[in-house]
């Protein structure tokens, strides 16, 4: 009995992820001090979204002095991690 199309699709479907899956784990895994890096940097930059949301948020002026000093500490942060 011939197949259907929605079949061939399926299948092709996982074939192309089983392949993608192998081909994953050939590449070589990131040292762990590159992974710590990634993750501090992420780190960092979602702390300063939520730092620039909260000043665009905030009418509180001396709110404001202190997320906006928050904010400097995190851009210097950032410019310290170099890759």
């Amino acid at each position: 009995m011939a197949r259907g199309w929605e079949s061939k699709s399926v299948e092709a479907q996982i074939d192309e992820k089983a392949k993608s899956r192998h081909s994953a784990t050939l590449e070589p895994m990131p040292d762990p001090g590159r992974l710590e890096l990634i993750r501090r940097r992420e780190s960092i930059r979602l702390s300063r979204t939520r730092v620039v949301r909260e000043i665009s948020a905030t009418q509180n002026p001396r709110y404001r002095a202190l997320m906006e000093k928050a904010l400097a500490d995190l851009d210097a942060q950032l410019a310290t991690l170099v890759d």
